[in-house]
């Protein structure tokens, strides 16, 4: 990359092609754009505080209540484990059923797991979900099949 100041035949004014590449600038964008990336990327990245409660494990020998299975046919026929019910009793059926188990108490400790047939209507499955909420279960689970 040196200047060629003099020498060579040719005379006094010739010119010869110089078939270097100049790789000045390019050097100079790939610098500033390095900069602009380096400046950039920290701004990109967010990132929330949130304070997590510390994960204990349960004490040895005590295990999680077991939870109560409601399951929804295709025919909208409604049941609770084995027993069946109807939308409107879902909420007594179900503090008898809890309450038969031994886990009578507030429903905020109650798990609930819903399972429902493939071809449900959603407004069916959604009834199910509002009659709980409006009865004050809260802790509600939705099963689905394994896939393997």
């Amino acid at each position: 990359m040196a200047a060629k100041l003099a020498g060579g035949g040719g005379g006094r004014y010739s010119l010869n092609q110089n078939s270097e590449i100049n790789v000045t600038p390019f050097v100079d964008i790939l610098l500033v754009l390095l900069i602009i990336f380096m400046v950039a990327v920290p701004m990109a990245v967010t990132s929330i505080k949130i304070d997590l409660p510390p994960a204990s494990p349960p004490p040895p020998g005590e295990k999680p209540p077991e939870p109560v299975f409601i399951s929804i046919q295709k025919s909208g026929a409604l049941f609770i484990a084995d027993q069946q019910t109807s939308l409107d009793n879902l909420p007594i059926d179900l503090d008898a059923r809890f309450t038969s188990t031994g886990q009578a108490g507030p429903k905020d400790d109650q798990r609930v797991m819903i399972r429902a047939d493939a071809d449900v209507l959603y407004s069916d499955f959604m009834g199910v979900l509002n009659q709980l909420q409006s009865a004050g279960w809260y802790k509600v689970g939705l099963i689905n099949e394994d896939i393997h």
